[in-house]
């Protein structure tokens, strides 16, 4: 029986090992996520060197171990090298693999997952500087949308109605999960503060009167539990799901004005995401930094 196997993977995760070698996370579209050990990686001119990498595609030749496989032989197929010479870039490829990471399944075929992935970080790599945070907004939602936790936007999570952009009054709340329409929102208000509720905003929404509590005995309840959206973030959020990356009329708003709605939307997703996989995103704390908050003129 042999010991070898043939696969191909991107690299997600890299880490020292030993004097010379390196440890690789990789997710693969036959073997989902897979850990290696990248033998003498870390010496200088070594073969495996920059194959080993972050975001390197390889078809690799991998020797089965005891405790842990050993990359034999690599041959790059992709590199992304524009990824490391742009913070912006960069940031958000690895805001996309920790989301990734969050729902890829160690020996388990996930090739929807892997061409997912490794679709959006393309698209990143490729991006001008104004289409970066689109795409890391378009991925986030996608990805979520694979692990069937993407919000629903299409219709309010209360009543059920079909939402559209010329809605007067939507809201978003992350804990219910998507969009609600204000004015259904309101009537179950002040039914709920008819009846004496303690907390009628949870029962207005549907939850549980006592906050949802993580595996460390801490409340997960958001800070924010709604949002107000505007017709724009709504009708770009309704076209997340689309394969195309959504565009934002340049003759309805202003430059800075559309950087700023993919702001919102994207930090909603942020938190939406970090609060249904109960896990912070690192990647995240340079957001703000890459893509700075516009001064109004």
């Amino acid at each position: 029986m042999s010991r070898t196997y043939s696969v191909t993977g991107i690299n997600l995760k890299s880490s020292i090992m030993g004097e010379n070698d390196r440890l690789l996370t990789i997710l693969t579209p036959d073997r989902g996520l897979i850990k290696v050990a990248a033998p003498g990686a870390r010496k200088q001119n070594a073969k495996l060197g920059g194959r080993s990498g972050l975001f390197v595609i390889n078809d690799m030749l991998i020797a089965q171990g005891k405790s842990l496989d050993r990359l034999t032989q690599a041959e790059t197929l992709e590199s992304f090298p524009a990824l490391a010479k742009n913070l912006a870039k960069l940031t958000t490829a690895q805001y996309l693999v920790e989301i990734a990471l969050q729902q890829a399944i160690p020996n388990h075929p996930q090739a929807e997952l892997y061409y997912l992935l490794t679709e959006h970080i393309g698209r990143i790599e490729q991006a001008e500087g104004d289409q970066i945070l689109p795409c890391l907004t378009h991925g986030t939602y996608q990805l979520l949308a694979l692990a069937g936790l993407a919000p629903q936007v299409q219709q309010c999570c209360l009543s059920g109605r079909v939402m559209d952009d010329e809605q007067p009054q939507v809201g978003f709340s992350i804990e219910a999960g998507g969009v609600v329409d204000l004015f259904v929102l309101a009537e179950r208000l002040a039914e709920a503060k008819a009846a004496g509720h303690f907390n009628p905003t949870r029962v207005a929404l549907g939850l549980n009167l006592q906050p949802p509590i993580n595996a460390r005995g801490r409340s997960r309840s958001p800070k924010k539990p709604l949002v107000t959206l505007g017709p724009v973030s709504l009708k770009v959020m309704q076209s997340l799901a689309e394969e195309q990356l959504p565009q934002v009329d340049p003759t309805r708003l202003k430059p800075e004005e559309i950087l700023q709605v993919w702001r919102g939307i994207e930090g909603l997703l942020r938190h939406y995401a970090q609060f249904h996989l109960e896990r912070p995103i690192r990647s995240a704390s340079l957001i703000e930094t890459c893509f700075p908050t516009p001064v109004p003129n």
